[in-house]
């Protein structure tokens, strides 16, 4: 099995719109047809599936979001699927998803993080299929921060495209954009400068390694599973290692290092190059800060570990596409991620 990319999506191409985990309440529905007509500005036609209600923690019995997801998945005429955001349970669809089935299908992109995490990294260690972990339907109409790119882009990109994201030096302190009293909101509110911040110690790093990842609280629950064998892809698909990728959502420094912890423990590093953490928001305690929690689990891994990376909760966002090769450099003077479709 090698890595699968998606076709380039052309103008006119059909995008699909569904809720796998949470749906969108009636008060952020004005933001989602803002962010429909961006989509449909580039060009592409919007599919808008039936499991988008947001009365409730999921948009639709598990059955339902599966079906609705795999149908999507599998049509020929669909060239991407983009959830409008994350949730809390889109784990109870890993065993209802036809797994030969997406083997075998034309690969189509699948964007999204947070609990997106739970679909789109199993799709590319079990499918061989390249994801995008990256700004979801509703950050869609964001303007992109100079040295960053949109999931549209890298959508339309051709075969064995190359690019290369660097941190925009801002990033956002507190809390998100109120949708309901904005929903035309389009410039990201960047008021805390920072950039990448090397955790295991200094010097000039530059190491490549195909990418995977994802977000650490929804990835811990899949550890000892068929749905998270990073160990079977990185002897099939990485015969150079790795680079992996986590970041933390709004779990305590304690329960971070405890997740992080078992995830070594059971192989999702062991192939790995070199970590890549996302920055967060997430609550450190006296004793232990979120960057401490990573260092204590990982640090006996012996890898050039890199924080505060823009592949997280906080704004904005650096896409990082699962499969893609990587190639990671920070040094006193430039710090930039260059991922490449082969």
């Amino acid at each position: 099995m090698s890595v699968r990319y998606p076709r380039p999506l052309r103008p006119g191409d059909r995008v699909g719109i569904t809720s796998p985990s949470s749906g969108v309440s009636e008060k952020f529905r004005e933001r989602l047809q803002v962010a429909l007509r961006d989509v449909e500005a580039r060009g592409f036609e919007v599919v808008l599936g039936h499991c988008m209600d947001g009365s409730g923690h999921v948009s639709a019995p598990a059955t339902a979001r599966a079906d609705e997801l795999m149908a999507l998945l599998t049509d020929p005429e669909i060239g991407a699927v983009v959830p409008p955001w994350g949730g809390e349970l889109a784990i109870d669809l890993l065993p209802l998803l036809d797994w030969e089935r997406l083997r075998v299908a034309e690969p189509t992109w699948l964007v999204g993080f947070s609990d997106l995490s739970t679909i789109i990294t199993p799709l590319t260690l079990l499918t061989g299929t390249a994801t995008i972990h990256g700004n979801n339907l509703m950050d869609t109409p964001y303007r992109t921060p100079n040295g960053l790119v949109s999931w549209l882009d890298i959508v339309s990109a051709p075969p064995g495209h190359q690019f290369t994201q660097t941190p925009p030096g801002l990033h956002r302190s507190t809390g998100w954009d109120d949708y309901a009293a904005q929903p035309d909101v389009r410039d990201y509110t960047l008021d805390a400068p920072g950039t990448w911040t090397r955790l295991d110690g200094s010097g000039d790093l530059e190491v490549e390694g195909r990418l995977i990842g994802g977000c650490v609280e929804t990835l811990c629950n899949l550890t000892g599973t068929g749905y998270l064998n990073v160990s079977d892809f990185a002897r099939t698909e990485a015969a150079n290692g790795l680079l992996v990728y986590v970041e933390a959502a709004d779990d305590d420094a304690f329960t971070i290092c405890r997740n992080l912890h078992g995830m070594r423990l059971a192989g999702f590093f062991d192939a790995a190059n070199a970590v890549l953490v996302g920055r967060t928001s997430a609550p450190g305690a006296p004793s232990l800060t979120q960057h401490q929690a990573v260092l204590d689990a990982l640090g006996p891994l012996r890898v050039p570990i890199i924080a505060d990376v823009e592949c997280g909760h906080v704004p904005p966002y650096m896409p990082i596409v699962n499969g893609a090769h990587g190639r990671l450099v920070h040094t006193s003077t430039r710090s930039e991620l260059t991922q490449t479709f082969v």
